[in-house]
């Protein structure tokens, strides 16, 4: 009995210091990415009077990865959003003979949660996991230390382009999945219910209003600092070898994920 006690006792303490190094090192990635994004946005906002300026070719080529070729995915996935919420939105109020009132539910979610948040998950799992990637494979290879000795900073080359871009970018792509997610809607709702687009277009523009955008691209700059912040961290303390750059990968897609889900619940808590 003695010994199955000293046992059990034994597992516990290895199971409170492993639980404890993990709470220390989330703790230290915390700190870690704060002190990052604080250094890419002082390289943004005061960059140029420091004589460390951001290049504009590395800014147009960081919003072309994470902007432009995430526009495909991003408008076949809100449309389809928007078409999955008005079927279902139809079904629900068809039991109250309402169905004809389905626009004032798309209106109300759409610009609010579903755009912002299914775009934020999408270049989460995009942009986030190549930002970790690259930078990964940057520490691996030695460049981010020659950069270092060559007197280069590696936050005005490699994090404030991709953090601005992805600042510019995501909100860009907000909007574009609002219309895209609407205008799916309407023709499935034309479609079905017969409501033109006129009429359907008139009652969205009738019930969104400034205060719905001004919420949708809050949350979208917010998710784009987010992924920057955690992408680029993550991809900054990768060491050993491959294998560990594609466990930091998923990683990165993970946390990503978790904190814009975790954002979108304190907007929807506090706004």
């Amino acid at each position: 009995m003695g010994v199955m006690i000293e046992m059990q006792r034994s597992d516990l303490i290895a199971f409170i210091e492993q639980t404890g190094a993990k709470l220390n090192k989330s703790i230290a990635g915390i700190g870690f990415a704060t002190k990052t994004l604080g250094g890419a946005i002082s390289i943004i906002l005061f960059g140029r009077k420091r004589s460390q300026p951001m290049r504009l070719r590395h800014l147009i080529a960081e919003i072309n990865i994470a902007g432009v070729q995430a526009l495909p995915v991003v408008v076949l996935m809100s449309a389809m959003i928007g078409v999955m919420l008005a079927i279902q939105g139809i079904y629900s109020l068809r039991v109250f003979g309402a169905e004809t009132q389905v626009t004032y539910g798309l209106a109300l979610s759409i610009p609010r949660e579903f755009a912002p948040l299914i775009t934020g998950i999408l270049v989460a799992g995009r942009s986030g996991s190549q930002l970790t990637s690259r930078v990964g494979s940057m520490r691996l290879n030695g460049e981010i230390d020659a950069l270092m000795v060559m007197g280069i900073s590696p936050t005005r080359f490699v994090v404030a382009p991709s953090l601005l871009a992805l600042a510019i970018s995501l909100p860009i792509l907000v909007a574009i999945a609002n219309l895209a997610a609407f205008g799916a809607a309407g023709l499935y709702i034309d479609a079905t219910l017969g409501i033109g687009p006129q009429a359907y277009w008139a009652d969205i523009l009738s019930i969104v209003t400034l205060t719905d955008l001004y919420h949708s691209f809050s949350k979208a700059v917010i998710f784009a600092i987010l992924i920057g912040a955690v992408g680029i961290s993550i991809g900054m303390g990768v060491s050993g070898g491959a294998d560990v750059l594609g466990k930091a990968t998923t990683s990165s897609v993970v946390t990503c994920i978790a904190a814009i889900i975790a954002a979108d619940a304190i907007f929807a808590l506090t706004v």
